[in-house]
């Protein structure tokens, strides 16, 4: 049997579980300000902690959303080791995505991974499709509920 064949019934075996939690991530106002350098986005709510704190009900700055989705890479290396004879893996991009709370700053935040569904879609390409909820340490309701797809790209072969 292929390296592939055998990682996509390893993998469909998991359906509908748990497949990783990820380390906490601290989003303090320097990761924040980073992200608005590079981005562009200088809105005050997010790089003005004297204004933030004044006028928001946040008590502060919070983290771009699109700054927690963009950890969601960080959380797979800590919850994907490479499948055998993966090669490589490919963002493909999402099905939903909703931002549920603010991430404020100096934070801790994690990723939680379910499997919703692996499938072959090419001879060397799996899809898999993962719930990744971003949690924030000490709060009931995440920052983001997101159905993630990625590429398992394998050896021809």
């Amino acid at each position: 049997m292929a390296a592939i064949d055998e990682a996509l019934a390893a993998m469909q075996a998991k359906l509908g579980t748990e497949v990783g939690v990820s380390n906490w991530i601290t989003v303090d106002q320097k990761m924040i300000d980073g992200f608005a350098e590079v981005t562009h986005d200088h809105q005050w709510i997010h790089v003005d902690p004297e204004r933030a704190a004044r006028e928001t009900p946040f008590g502060g700055t919070i983290a771009h959303g699109f700054l927690t989705l963009s950890l969601g890479s960080r959380f797979v290396y800590d919850c994907f080791p490479p499948l055998p004879g993966q090669v490589m893996g490919i963002n493909y991009g999402f099905n939903k995505l909703r931002f549920l709370s603010p991430v404020k700053a100096g934070a801790r935040v994690r990723g939680r991974f379910v499997l919703k569904d692996m499938v072959k879609r090419k001879p060397t390409e799996l899809l898999r499709t993962n719930e990744m909820t971003v949690e924030i340490e000490g709060q009931q309701t995440p920052a983001l509920i997101a159905e993630w797809l990625g590429l398992a790209i394998f050896a021809e072969g």
